[in-house]
């Protein structure tokens, strides 16, 4: 693939994944990337993190945690670049990729009509961290199946039509949180701005300082801490 993730027009960009800063932890780099060289970003996020908790944010009850985490999304999507910001809400981890969320997907890619759309890979069960979250691996398989084979067909999800929502397949699908990538990018430059967005999720990240010393450590490993050098991977899909 020649020069991925970079356009001779400016593109209508759709990020679906499943909590509040995950946009920012899989991919914030490149959609500050390519937020800055002019493409349109948008963010539809399937729950709004309502158990996101840990030993700062305990006392927090989850409704009230749910209108924190929405204000902490809209806060980072700006430090990133990004035009809009929706939320689903459905309830944190208790996505489940069945008929029901399908049609929704296919919905929201019907509405948007985006060129490029990003998700995550239901495949990636076991991450560096333990195991991944089971809302990204159900958010990831819901969004591919909407994308191939219901989003461009007209006969899937029928009803649809008498919304206005006529037929519509991404040209790109870039898939985040991968074991299986085939496009790597040199995020170097957008990385401090990353770092950026996600202290503004302050109910996730505990410390600070702790979350600046983790992500400026992942970088790759042929750099050094004086001259850094971050990558973001992606496994992409093109349909034109």
């Amino acid at each position: 693939m020649e020069n991925p993730g970079t356009w001779d027009s400016p593109q209508r960009i759709l990020a679906i994944l499943a909590h509040p800063d995950d946009p920012e932890f899989f991919c914030g780099a490149t959609l500050a990337q390519w937020a800055q060289a002019g493409h349109e970003i948008i963010y539809y996020l399937l729950t709004c993190g309502d158990k996101g908790r840990n030993e700062h944010n305990r006392h927090i009850p989850g409704d009230e945690l749910c209108a924190l985490r929405h204000a902490e999304q809209r806060a980072a999507a700006q430090v990133i670049g990004v035009k809009e910001v929706h939320f689903l809400d459905k309830e944190d981890g208790y996505l489940v990729p069945d008929l029901t969320l399908r049609r929704e997907m296919v919905r929201v890619i019907r509405r948007f009509r985006p060129d490029v759309l990003v998700t995550c890979d239901p495949q990636y069960l076991f991450s560096p961290f333990g195991i991944n979250h089971p809302d990204h691996r159900a958010a990831g398989q819901a969004v591919l199946d909407a994308v191939f084979p219901a989003a461009g067909n007209e006969l899937y999800f029928p009803e649809l039509l008498a919304e206005g929502l006529a037929p519509h397949t991404p040209r790109e699908v870039w898939v985040s949180l991968t074991g299986q990538p085939n496009v790597t990018l040199d995020v170097t430059d957008f990385w401090e701005t990353k770092i950026r967005a996600l202290k503004e999720h302050q109910t996730q990240i505990g410390d600070p300082a702790k979350l600046e010393e983790r992500m400026r450590s992942r970088r790759t490993e042929d750099s050094t801490p004086e001259q850094p050098r971050y990558e973001e991977k992606f496994r992409v899909i093109r349909y034109a």
